[in-house]
């Protein structure tokens, strides 16, 4: 990835470092819990393979052939939402 492209992607993930923790800050602030953040990637089976469909747009994100693929990939697809840096390694060697 290009630095400038690179760059820019670290900027947006601190903003959204930033923005939970003023969002964080104003729940303390009025004495209320904040609000659990909901599930974003759900799996479904499609014949032999598992869909990983993005529940706000219903769109596909990825499949995989196991159950526990297919629950490792909506993880780190969580993960990567969340502005966390992850890579999928496969346990294969």
């Amino acid at each position: 990835m290009p630095a400038s492209i690179q760059q820019r992607v670290d900027g947006v993930a601190a903003l959204h470092v930033r923005s939970r923790i003023a969002t964080a800050e104003f729940y303390a602030l009025i004495g209320k819990e904040a609000p659990v953040q909901k599930i974003r990637f759900q799996i479904r089976a499609a014949g032999k393979a598992y869909h990983i469909v993005e529940i706000a747009t219903g769109k596909v994100k990825g499949f995989r052939w196991t159950w526990k693929e297919a629950i490792n990939f909506a993880q780190v697809l969580e993960a990567r939402a969340d502005g966390i840096k992850v890579a999928l390694s496969s346990g294969k060697q």
